[in-house]
C-alpha cells in the first residue's frame, strides 16, 4: 500500500493534504483549526468547545435539521472534536458523496450563521456539569492545573459554564473569523479520493474568503515547573489519582521511545502497573499511563482509580515502579515486546481511513514531519534500550511528579505521597 501523502499550499495559504488507498469505497474527511483551549483568554474560557457545537446549528444555506439529514442520507458518520491546540471537524461517507459531503462541511467550517444560540448554551452546560460528575475525566484536568498552573495549559478544554452563558454572538463570530482564517487551516482526507479533486473543492470553498489571520501564537510554555499537588473534593466510592509532569512536544524524534516507555510502564496489559497494582495485587480496576503532546512541550501522566483503603498501598506500589523504571531501566525482553506492540497497533490504526485522515491532518497542522508507516516503523525498531532508560530518568523522575485527585477528603492522599514524592506535602 502507498502511503505517501500529496500535500498543496494554496495561494490563500489553506493547506490540503490528501493518501489515496486503494480499493477502498470510504472517505474519511476533516477540516483542522489551529485553535483550542491554550488560544483562549480567562474570559473565553470554553470558547472554541462552544464554537465548534455551534458549526453544527447552521448555516445561511443549510439548517441544522438539513446538516443532520443530508449526512443521515448518506449513511456518513459526522463529528467534532477540541483539544487544547486543534480543533477538527470531519465526517466519513462513501466515495460516491464527496461533493455532496464536502460542501455541506465546507460551509458549516467557514460560514456558520449561529442560529438557535441559547438552546445550544443549555447543551454544553449540560455537558459541563455530567463533566463534573465523572471524576475519572474530571481528575486529568486537575492534573493538568497541577503541572501548568494558570497557564492556558492548565485549563480545562470544556471550559466555564459562566462564559458559555453569557458569551455575545458577535465575540463568537469574531473569534470564528480570527482563528478559522486560511493559514490556521488545513483540510486532509484519506480513503477512495483523488488529491486534485480535493484541491479543486477546497479552491471553490474558500472563494471570498480573505487570505490571512493575524491570528496570535499561543502563549509559551513554562520553562520551568516546580511540582505542585491539587486536590479536588467530591464525594466518590473511589479515589481518583494521577500523578504527572511536563513532556516532550510534537515534534521531539524521542516521541519515539516514549511510545516504547509508556507502553512498559502503564500503556498495556502486559505494562508494569496493570501488573504491580491490578493483576497481582487487586488495587484498582483502571491504572494506566499515558502522553500528550503540545506545540512547544507536554505532559506524561498515570492514573490509578482505588478505593480508600487502597490509597496508601497504591501509591506505594507506584512509586516503586517509577523509581525502578527510572534508575534501573528496562529488560531486553520488555523492549522487545512493548515495541513490536506499538508496530502492531500503529499499523491495525493505519488500516482505517479514519485514522489515516487524523495523523495526516494533526501532522500538517503541527508541523511535523509527514511520515509514511514504513518510516514509523524503522523508527520504533530503532528504539534502544539506552534511549528508554534515559527518557525515563528525564520523565519520570518521582521527585518532578505533580500530584492530582478527587476524591472525600485529601488527607489519605496527602499522607500516601510520602512513598512518592514527599516534596509534594509543602505544596498542598
Amino acid at each position: 500500500m502507498n502511503d505517501r501523502a500529496q500535500v498543496t499550499t494554496l495561494p490563500s495559504g489553506v493547506r490540503v493534504v490528501t493518501e489515496h488507498v486503494p480499493a477502498v469505497r470510504s472517505v474519511a474527511l476533516g477540516f483542522w483549526v489551529l485553535t483550542g483551549s491554550r488560544n483562549e483568554t480567562s474570559a473565553q474560557a470554553g470558547l472554541s468547545h462552544f464554537l465548534e457545537h455551534l458549526l453544527f446549528k447552521g448555516t445561511d444555506r443549510f439548517s441544522s435539521l438539513e446538516i443532520d439529514e443530508t449526512f443521515d442520507a448518506m449513511g456518513a458518520e459526522v463529528n467534532a472534536g477540541t483539544g487544547k491546540e486543534t480543533t477538527s471537524v470531519y465526517s466519513r461517507f462513501l466515495d460516491r458523496h464527496l461533493e455532496r459531503a464536502f460542501d455541506v462541511l465546507a460551509d458549516m467550517v467557514l460560514r456558520p450563521s449561529y442560529p438557535d444560540i441559547d438552546s445550544e448554551r443549555q447543551v454544553v452546560i449540560e455537558e459541563i456539569a455530567m463533566y463534573e460528575d465523572e471524576p475519572q475525566d474530571k481528575v486529568h484536568d486537575v492534573l493538568a492545573t497541577a503541572i501548568f498552573g494558570d497557564h492556558p495549559l492548565g485549563l480545562p478544554i470544556i471550559g466555564r459554564a459562566e462564559v458559555v452563558s453569557s458569551v455575545a454572538v458577535p465575540d463568537i463570530a469574531a473569534y470564528h473569523d480570527l482563528r478559522y482564517a486560511p493559514d490556521n487551516l488545513v483540510v486532509a482526507a484519506a480513503g477512495g479520493v483523488e488529491h486534485d479533486r480535493i484541491v479543486s473543492l477546497v479552491v471553490q470553498a474558500f472563494e471570498g474568503i480573505a487570505a490571512g489571520s493575524g491570528a496570535p501564537g499561543p502563549e509559551p510554555a513554562p520553562e520551568e515547573v516546580a511540582p505542585r499537588l491539587c486536590f479536588h473534593e467530591k464525594e466518590t466510592e473511589q479515589y481518583h489519582l494521577c500523578l504527572g509532569a511536563p513532556g516532550l512536544p510534537r515534534g521531539d524524534d524521542r516521541r519515539f521511545a516514549l511510545r516504547v516507555l509508556d507502553t512498559i510502564l502503564g500503556g498495556s496489559t502486559s505494562s508494569r502497573l496493570f501488573q504491580e497494582v491490578r493483576e497481582k495485587r487487586g488495587l484498582a480496576y483502571s491504572v494506566y499511563s499515558y502522553a500528550s503532546h503540545y506545540i512547544d512541550s507536554g505532559q506524561v501522566g498515570l492514573y490509578v482509580g482505588t478505593r480508600p483503603e487502597n490509597v496508601a498501598e497504591a501509591m506505594e506500589v507506584i512509586g516503586h515502579e517509577l523509581r525502578t523504571i527510572t534508575e534501573d531501566g528496562v529488560t531486553d525482553e520488555e523492549l522487545d515486546r512493548a515495541r513490536e506492540n506499538v508496530k502492531g497497533r500503529t499499523t491495525l490504526s493505519m488500516e482505517s481511513t479514519s485514522a489515516r485522515m487524523n495523523r495526516l491532518g494533526s501532522s500538517l497542522l503541527m508541523d511535523v514531519p509527514l511520515m509514511t508507516l514504513d518510516e514509523i516503523l524503522a523508527a520504533v525498531d530503532a528504539v534502544t534500550i539506552e534511549d528508554v532508560h534515559a527518557l525515563a530518568a528525564e520523565l519520570f523522575d518521582p521527585a518532578r511528579m505533580s500530584a492530582a485527585g478527587v476524591g472525600a477528603s485529601a488527607d489519605s492522599f496527602r499522607d500516601a505521597l510520602e512513598t512518592v514524592n514527599p516534596r509534594l506535602l509543602a505544596t498542598a
